[in-house]
């Protein structure tokens, strides 16, 4: 698999784990974290991942140089 679809992969699942977990568990509470605020964070992880992978496949697209 190339480097650019496993980074859109990633970034697809971690987004969506984090959504989920939004979605889903936004109001347990547990000792050490909050699960929406690590929800958040693997949004933004996810949406990076989605991010780096779209500009590998455009400039792989366009070739090198």
């Amino acid at each position: 698999m190339r480097r650019a679809h496993k980074n859109l992969l990633d970034g697809a699942v971690t987004f969506a784990i984090g959504l989920a977990l939004k979605l889903f568990a936004a109001d347990v509470s547990l000792r050490f974290f909050t699960p929406s605020k690590i929800s958040v964070v693997l949004m933004c992880v996810g949406g990076v991942y989605l991010a780096v992978g779209a500009v590998q496949q455009v400039r792989g697209a366009r070739g090198p140089g």
